[in-house]
């Protein structure tokens, strides 16, 4: 059977070890990225499908005729069109919980940058702020204690409670998003509850249409001027431009951005000008560790050892 890697790029650099995929009964061909003019013709023909963010749409989907499993090499299936593939019979896996450590280890990282102002001070001392400085320390920007600090999580499935217990080694007070309609639970707090006391902000929640533009203009008024937003999720959660109005007017203390909307982003992004106090955005690499990478293909090799003996296992449609 064919099977095709659509954008193996997105997860091995050379540095990840891809025998788990190399089974008998498939014949790989592998690409390192797939234009959107490319998919078509890359697919036909084939059985199986890997896919980390390149889009299967109902067109595309309809004229793979051979088209058995699509193994999307991440846990979000937005960029699969499910519902025809439940009509045609194909079957589609994802893989869920490999990123955790990683993805809570930078979140932290930017937490902690921000509240050290740690990237702020790295630029001072290479302008050779430090080196002309009058005492034997810099003390140009905020420092801020992440103890005794409320930790406010947007989301609470195994990112956000990896990220609780870490902020609870931590000494800090965490509180939980209260999603409406959801069972109540200790340290759930309704949503402009958790807004006002929140001294961090953390998503982890994914992107649905209830959680689009869940954190707008109107929100980052309800925060702490001092309080801090990370993001680690999806970009369309938060509303850009208001993101960027809150940090320019001080109405929040800063921002750590792993996501964005549109990715990769075009420059113009508003979350990309430079003039932008105390925000720090990284590439969506939060989950990109190689061991992390590693476990995604270990598990993309259980998928497809599961579904070439007719126990499929992680089954979205």
């Amino acid at each position: 059977m064919k099977g095709v890697i659509l954008d193996k790029a997105s997860f091995d650099r050379g540095d990840v070890n891809l025998r788990p995929l190399r089974q008998p009964a498939v014949d790989w061909t592998d690409y390192a990225g797939t234009s959107p003019d490319q998919t078509g013709q890359r697919i036909s023909g084939c059985g199986i499908i890997i896919t980390n963010k390149v889009v299967l749409n109902r067109a595309l989907l309809e004229s793979a005729h051979c088209l058995k499993l699509i193994m999307i090499a991440a846990t979000g299936t937005d960029n699969v069109d499910l519902d025809i593939c439940r009509e045609r019979g194909i079957t589609v896996c994802n893989v869920r919980h490999y990123a955790t450590p990683a993805v809570v280890q930078h979140t932290f990282a930017l937490m902690l940058n921000l509240l050290t102002s740690q990237i702020r001070y790295v630029r001072d001392v290479r302008a050779g702020c430090w080196s002309r400085s009058q005492v034997f320390c810099l003390l140009d920007h905020p420092i801020v204690e992440i103890q005794g600090k409320t930790l406010g999580i947007l989301g609470y499935g195994a990112l956000g409670k990896s990220v609780a217990e870490i902020a609870r080694a931590f000494a800090m007070e965490v509180k939980i998003w209260q999603r409406p309609g959801g069972r109540p639970a200790t340290a759930r707090v309704p949503f402009e509850q958790l807004l006002r006391q929140a001294d961090i902000l953390s998503i982890h929640c994914p992107l649905t249409p209830d959680t689009t533009g869940l954190l707008g203009a109107a929100e980052f008024e309800k925060m702490k001027s001092s309080a801090f937003v990370i993001n680690t999720a999806r970009g369309a959660i938060i509303d850009s431009d208001a993101l960027v109005d809150a940090l320019r007017a001080g109405r929040i203390a800063g921002a750590g951005i792993d996501v964005l909307h549109r990715e990769p982003p075009d420059c113009a992004h508003p979350l990309l000008q430079k003039d932008i106090p105390n925000l720090i955005v990284t590439p969506h690499n939060a989950w990109a560790s190689q061991e992390t990478r590693q476990r995604l293909v270990d598990r993309l090799g259980e998928n497809l050892a599961g579904w070439l003996h007719g126990k499929p296992v992680n089954v979205v449609s």
